[in-house]
């Protein structure tokens, strides 16, 4: 394990940056584009939505049957094998004629781009302990990237050249990294030789077992609902008076969250210095105030950018914590903590995406920041709770 921490160059972790970000983008190109393939498709705001959560619920899957198997198998192949059928799933999506054909490509794209999943655990895992939390927020910070920058890349892709040249270009750019993953990524040996069901059953023994880790999944899950109640909803605000915005325009508005993300960078370095609760409360409080702003941006884009810059840097703030800490748990453990964290976490962005698609419908924008702001209530509740657990049981 030493020779592949010494490979763990800057340009290596920067190459499974872009690799985390892309896959994971792969389910997010559609949201400016809801309008559009609505329009389309002749479908209602919230069966449009279904796309959004069809995504996020296949993304779900794939972290808990498929990110286990990253214990057991080597991880390589295992990585390049998913991005290459991810990038399957996108030509389906873009060859769709039918809105059936086009959620069997979202599902199975979303299925297999948990690819990135497979990534952060291995950037763990090849990163020295004092470094691992900053090695795994530049990671994830790549990750967050990917989903807010493709909403961006997405939107002027579409006004070139129609929606379905998104998923034609990010096909072609998945099978080229899927080439670069295999020509640098590093084979790592697995020690684990659980069959694949005792791989699945571990995982709810390891968070039966650790109040810690229980905690900061519901952390995870509540917080990335809050991210994906506002990014499902963007596009029918923006696309609306006051605003009348193109694809283009509501994909820029990703360069926004984007700065946001790039912000909580720091927060892996914050828990390597042990400072991960600090982190934590404080962006569930930040995540809380962005909403005032974010019901503001109604009718001022003011308002609306700074509630993203702010609930994009305490989502991404929060998230990188919480990785830091499970990851320190369990070392051997690492692909199936992450599982079980990540399934959590997008379980509570699919969530997200159809509640906000049913809030929007019933009480339009005010009614998606209501329904943020109880659920941010509700995770500091959560987390408050937790900590007070363990406080408890060192006194």
């Amino acid at each position: 394990m030493n020779a592949s921490r010494q490979g763990l160059t800057p340009a290596l972790v920067l190459l499974m940056s872009v690799a985390t970000g892309l896959s994971v983008a792969s389910n997010y190109y559609v949201q400016p584009l809801l309008s559009t393939i609505a329009h389309q498709f002749d479908l209602s705001v919230s069966l449009a939505g279904f796309i959004v959560t069809t995504a996020q619920l296949g993304y779900a899957c794939g972290l808990l049957l498929l990110v286990p198997l990253g214990d057991r198998f080597e991880r390589r192949s295992l990585i390049v094998t998913m991005i290459l059928l991810a990038a399957a799933g996108m030509v389906i999506i873009a060859l769709s004629r039918s809105f059936l054909f086009l959620l069997l490509g979202t599902l199975m794209t979303g299925l297999f781009s948990v690819a990135a999943q497979i990534l952060v655990p291995l950037a763990a895992t090849l990163a020295e302990p004092e470094r691992r939390g900053k090695i795994v927020g530049t990671v994830m910070s790549g990750l967050l990237l990917g989903i807010l920058l493709a909403r961006t890349v997405s939107g002027g892709l579409a006004q070139l050249g129609g929606w379905r040249t998104v998923y034609w270009t990010a096909s072609l750019l998945m099978a080229v990294m899927a080439l670069a993953l295999w020509r640098f990524l590093p084979r790592v040996s697995v020690s684990v030789t659980m069959s694949y069901r005792q791989l699945l059953a571990s995982i709810f023994r390891l968070y039966a077992g650790n109040r810690v880790i229980r905690t900061r999944a519901w952390t995870g899950c509540l917080s990335f609902a809050n991210f994906s109640l506002l990014w499902t909803s963007m596009a029918f605000l923006l696309s609306a008076a006051p605003y009348h915005s193109s694809e283009g325009e509501i994909g820029l508005l990703g360069l926004v969250g984007a700065a946001g993300a790039l912000a909580a960078r720091q927060a892996g370095s914050l828990a390597d210095k042990g400072k991960a609760k600090l982190t934590t409360r404080v962006g569930l409080l930040i995540m809380l105030l962005s909403w005032i702003a974010i019901a503001l941006g109604a009718h001022s884009l003011a308002a609306l950018i700074v509630g993203i810059l702010l609930l994009d840097l305490a989502v991404q703030a929060v998230h990188i914590t919480n990785q830091s800490v499970i990851y320190a748990q369990m070392p051997d453990a690492r692909n199936r903590l992450n599982a079980g964290y990540m399934t959590s976490y997008f379980i509570g962005g699919a969530a997200g995406s159809l509640l906000s698609a049913t809030a929007y419908h019933l009480s339009g924008w005010y009614g998606v920041c209501s329904a943020g702001a109880v659920l941010t209530l509700i995770n500091l509740l959560i987390w408050f709770n937790g900590q007070q657990y363990e406080q408890a049981k060192m006194s």
